[in-house]
């Protein structure tokens, strides 16, 4: 039996690997600073996991791979040990070269939409599931199928990961700069990277609505602006629903709200199409309507008379706009007035390459912010309060019951919707 520790277990996308090992009949440990929901289910399905870090940790489960994620120092003292030992080292990057060399590998990436797509896909194929986000079809980041070596992959750019995830398949929802830091400012160096993962894939699926994309000289299926049309919003009893043409293949629906979510929905058509066939349409189609939205993607968690609670992961101002679009929609439907936006803005440095993104995308909106959640980044001397003038400034916000309240009080009217990649979901759901 192979024995992986994973260093950076309670992360989303480090936990995903961690659980399709299990499933797979590996030993599986880890650590992280502190326990979280995904450490408990690990932990269900049979992981050994320790907090916070500790170098004792590799000498009780001796692991003969090491797998750490990017939000691990070289210093760690696990890593730190692991090597004194001579035990063989990875980041989580290296490691899915391993993992999925052997696998056919249907790939989704982008800097906005992949998680959905990804899950939007996972839905119309089924089998294998590898995703950076929790699907509510199947209640996980990942899921498992010993009958096939087919796998549904969302593909990361912001550490150049997607470079070693061996695509068969390659969707590309949209190619908007981020991360550019990884890629030293530098964007020949972010296109290049998205033109080696295209270049490695036998059948691509693209959106030519994107400037960079349209413009790939790669056989290609191309998403061209007006494929998508007839698009239309609908409730079935108070969850959202989205309905609309592609051209050359009828009508569809799907879960979610907005132009945005037909496009991702579309693409993922698209993809399935390629790899199953024009004949399987109608299945195709069929299955689309399993797909039942991501956590904390729109994530709708409370709704009642004149008060709806919203959880988002948006952090880049193109998502929030997009987001904001439907949380419109949605409160017109459900007859709410009053939009309330609670931002927590994620790392010092893409707050200060976005700022005038952000104070546009915010224009209009009733506005709480949280303070910065640095992850690890040292502040840049951006004085938030005087760049969003006008809004609500609070330490927190925390559930009462199911409104959910600031430092000026409690939320109890209208949609509320929460933004953000730290750890604003714990605060909307309650548990911090």
């Amino acid at each position: 039996m192979k024995r992986v520790h994973f260093i950076g277990i309670g992360g989303i996308g480090i936990s995903a690997l961690a659980k399709f090992l299990l499933q797979k009949g590996y030993f599986v440990s880890g650590s992280d600073i502190k326990a979280n929901a995904l450490t408990s289910e690990l932990e269900s399905m049979g992981a050994v996991i320790s907090t916070p870090h500790d170098a004792d940790a590799i000498n009780a489960n001796l692991p003969d791979e090491v797998v750490y994620s990017a939000a691990i120092k070289q210093t760690n003292e696990e890593l730190v040990r692991a090597r004194e030992l001579g035990i063989s080292v990875q980041s989580r990057k290296e490691f899915l070269k391993v993992l999925l060399k052997d696998m056919k590998v249907f790939a989704v990436a982008g800097a906005h939409g992949k998680s959905t797509t990804s899950a939007m896909l996972s839905a119309i194929l089924g089998g294998n599931a590898i995703i950076g986000a929790v699907s509510k079809e199947f209640g996980s980041n990942t899921r498992f199928d010993v009958s096939t070596n087919e796998v549904v992959f969302e593909a990361d750019e912001s550490d150049s990961s997607f470079l070693n995830a061996n695509p068969f398949l390659a969707i590309v929802t949209n190619a908007e700069p981020e991360h550019m830091e990884h890629y030293e400012f530098d964007l020949s160096k972010f296109y290049g990277a998205y033109d080696s993962f295209l270049n490695a894939a036998k059948v691509r699926v693209l959106n030519g609505e994107d400037e960079f994309l349209r413009g790939v000289n790669l056989d290609a299926v191309k998403l061209q602006k007006g494929d998508v049309f007839n698009v239309s919003s609908k409730l079935n009893g108070r969850e959202p629903y989205t309905k609309f043409s592609l051209k050359g293949y009828g009508e569809f629906e799907v879960f979610g709200l907005g132009e945005h979510i037909a496009v991702d929905a579309a693409l993922a058509v698209l993809g399935a199409v390629a790899v199953r066939g024009r004949e399987k349409i109608e299945a195709i189609r069929e299955n689309l309507k399993r797909f039942k939205g991501i956590k904390k993607r729109f994530d709708v968690l409370v709704t009642r008379k004149n008060y709806a609670l919203i959880d988002d992961y948006g952090h880049h101002p193109t998502e929030i706009k997009a987001t904001l679009q439907s949380a419109r929609l949605y409160a017109d439907m459900l007859g709410l007035e009053k939009i309330t936006a609670v931002f927590q803005p994620h790392r010092w440095t893409r707050l200060k390459a976005n700022l005038d993104g952000f104070r546009e995308a915010f224009r209009g909106i009733e506005l709480v912010v949280l303070p910065v959640y640095a992850a690890g980044e040292e502040s840049n001397g951006i004085d938030v309060r005087a760049e969003f003038s006008g809004a609500t400034f609070s330490k927190s916000v925390w559930r009462e019951g199911e409104f959910l309240a600031c430092d000026a009080g409690v939320l109890d009217s209208g949609l509320v919707i929460g933004f953000g990649a730290g750890d604003i979901s714990y605060m909307l759901r309650g548990e911090r």
